[in-house]
């Protein structure tokens, strides 16, 4: 698999695995088909791995570590998150996206000592002695505590070597512009602001990144799910998407199937035309999405449909094209 620079001293594959659906996304998944799911990944070639204490409340970072950890430790790359510590709950508390979790329950903490509690807790939880990248998780309303505190600490952990990338991993491009402005930052995960559906990040982050050689880890790439499957009731920015959004991801699908190609096709390849986007994160939950998600990175898209999409202007005129299209 192609292999491409995310920071100084950092090569990662061009695709990565995301492990919030490990961790149950919007339905359980059960320990044979986590196991099987990272085994296809790593069998189809991908080497990065990109996982949270959030997803499944600490059960994707069990789960990816338990796989990793029979592996040679440099050949392959992880990233983790920080900003929520994992604490004991109500074991009746529920949740509207993981299912099938323990009771523990995530608590904001930006906190210079609260990140390096975080960071010695998701080493436990994978088994390992470091990772290799660390993102700031979600700081939307900890802004000053994330600046003051979180990247203090990760700038900490980079100098002495303990990790070699540090950033911010958000669901909002516009912050992320800020930390590049503010933070000393390698990377930047950023999760459904650059899809066939919603090119936020076009105009106001992606300049800053390229022109400061600051890695973008793109996910959310499906927008959660419509641009895999568009249908009333399909999820967007992990709720249910509005008949709006449905329906010009159905315009989407239609255009598609006019050229002869797969919607999810068109969706990842659109997403890694971009010069900026240094690795397309796809999540799983089967084997068999393993495959179909990288069999889509490489699936024919006709010139002429992106030609057409273009032309009707169902994305920004402005975004680059596969192709040069």
């Amino acid at each position: 698999m192609k292999r491409t620079r995310l920071a100084d001293r950092l090569d990662v594959t061009a695709i990565g695995l995301g492990t919030a659906p490990l961790g149950g996304l919007f339905a359980p998944v059960s320990d044979a088909d986590a196991e099987a799911t990272i085994e296809r990944a790593w069998s189809l070639g991908v080497r990065f791995f990109d996982t949270a204490p959030l997803y499944g409340f600490g059960l994707a970072e069990r789960r990816l570590g338990g796989f990793l950890r029979r592996q040679e430790r440099d050949s392959f790359a992880i990233s983790t998150k920080v900003g929520r510590l994992l604490r004991p709950a109500n074991a009746a508390a529920e949740d509207d996206h993981y299912k099938g979790t323990s009771a523990e329950r995530p608590q904001f903490d930006f906190s210079y000592d609260g990140v390096m509690r975080s960071v010695e807790e998701s080493l436990a939880r994978l088994g390992l002695d470091r990772v290799d990248v660390l993102l700031v998780h979600d700081p939307d309303d900890h802004y000053e505590d994330a600046v003051a505190g979180a990247f203090r600490a990760l700038r900490r952990l980079r100098d002495d070597g303990t990790v070699k990338a540090i950033g911010a991993g958000m669901n909002q491009s516009e912050m992320l512009a800020r930390f590049a402005e503010a933070a000393p930052v390698d990377c930047f995960l950023l999760a459904g602001r650059y899809t066939l559906l919603d090119q936020g990040a076009l105009t106001n982050l992606f300049p800053i990144c390229h022109a400061r050689s600051i890695g973008i880890i793109l996910g959310g790439i499906y927008n959660s799910g419509i641009l895999a499957n568009p249908r009333a009731g399909a999820k967007f920015n992990y709720e249910d998407a509005d008949a709006t959004l449905v329906a010009r991801a159905l315009e989407l699908e239609a255009l598609c199937r006019k050229h002869g190609t797969e919607l999810k096709a068109a969706a990842v390849q659109f997403c890694m035309a971009h010069p900026a986007v240094t690795v397309a994160l796809q999540g799983a939950r089967t084997a068999a999405e393993v495959l179909d998600n990288i069999a889509m990175a490489e699936r024919s898209v006709p010139s002429a449909f992106w030609q057409e999409l273009r032309e009707r202007k169902l994305v920004d005129v402005s975004a680059p094209l596969p192709g040069g299209a």
